[in-house]
């Protein structure tokens, strides 16, 4: 028998032996039950017959303690969790923009230029080619304009991700990063229940709405996304928070668009509209009037749009409560 047959030997027996030990700490040794961990005594005992196998355990979790989240990211002494906000999931240095040391004393000059190399070189690092220069910019453009219309941390994620399958199936060629990255974030928000409309999206990108619409749709119909219409409901908690309006006006307005639903008077028409048309109706109908042209600032739709569907949104009311 040679020396590798030797170890190779020795080497399944270790395996063997090793997966035999493994499956037998999981079961109890006098009633064959299964173990559980109780933290709170550093104890592993049966479930069955409550042997206690194995005390004194070493406890793997921190030595402090927090009682809430703020507390707990404070005290907390791990990096950041990777997020697909940043072109590079976040795992690269940062290196701080501050000419100063640990203690906060300033750098001489001779660091302070050494810094400023490490910089640099850290920049081209961090974006090595075309297609990384590309989705920095993008995502940079997504998270500012989620910052301008006050949408949540879980849209801009979900809109990077859009972005980055887009960037992925080579869906750019012919568009500009600001469009595709513009109609990641309509569509990211549509999904995830909070919608703007497309002329607050256009208020704050740098590209034209008819672009916008058209990119959109590219992009919706190449990734098959599943985007539900918008349904009115959702922009009347932010009109009426907008409008400084009480919560009874908020549920009146819901009342009406589900009473035009049932007589389908929502079919074709703008959500946003309905939207500030019901929150107008409301606030007449609870004696807390508001004008048309603020509903109309608020909503940036036409007043012509909201009398129009004011009046649709009453008759449908008055079919279903004459």
């Amino acid at each position: 028998m040679t020396d590798t047959t030797i170890r190779r030997y020795t080497s399944e027996r270790e395996t063997e032996d090793q997966q035999a030990e493994e499956e037998a700490a999981v079961v109890c040794p006098e009633c064959g039950g299964s173990l559980v961990s109780d933290s709170e005594r550093g104890e592993t005992v049966c479930e069955d017959c409550g042997l206690v196998v194995e005390e004194d355990e070493i406890d793997p979790g921190p030595e402090w303690r927090a009682f809430d989240s703020t507390e707990k990211d404070k005290k907390s002494r791990v990096g950041a969790p990777t997020t697909n906000m940043m072109h590079d999931k976040g795992l690269s240095t940062n290196i701080g923009w501050q000419d100063k040391d640990a203690y906060g004393n300033s750098l001489s000059s001779r660091q302070r230029e050494k810094m400023q190399r490490l910089r640099t070189w850290n920049e081209r690092f961090r974006t090595r080619d075309s297609k990384e220069r590309n989705l920095k910019q993008a995502l940079g453009e997504i998270d500012r304009m989620a910052s301008a219309l006050g949408l949540p941390e879980n849209v801009r994620e979900t809109a990077s991700v859009i972005y980055r399958r887009a960037l992925d199936e080579n869906l750019l060629p012919g568009r500009s990063i600001e469009g595709v990255a513009t109609s990641s974030l309509y569509a990211a928000a549509r999904q995830a229940g909070t919608p703007r409309s497309l002329d607050e999206i256009t208020s704050v990108s740098r590209v034209e709405k008819d672009e916008i619409a058209r990119t959109y749709r590219y992009v919706v119909r190449e990734l098959s996304l599943e985007i539900q219409p918008a349904d009115p409901e959702s922009y009347v908690p932010r009109f009426a928070s907008d409008l400084d309006l009480s919560e009874e006006v908020e549920r009146r307005a819901r009342q009406l668009l589900q009473n035009a639903k049932e007589q389908g008077v929502h079919s074709g028409k703008s959500p946003v509209g309905l939207a500030a048309a019901a929150v107008y109706a409301a606030s007449l109908l609870t004696n807390e009037k508001v004008t048309q042209s603020e509903v109309s600032e608020v909503a940036n739709i036409s007043e012509v749009t909201i009398r129009n569907r004011y009046h649709e949104l009453l008759e449908a009311e008055d079919s279903v409560h004459p």
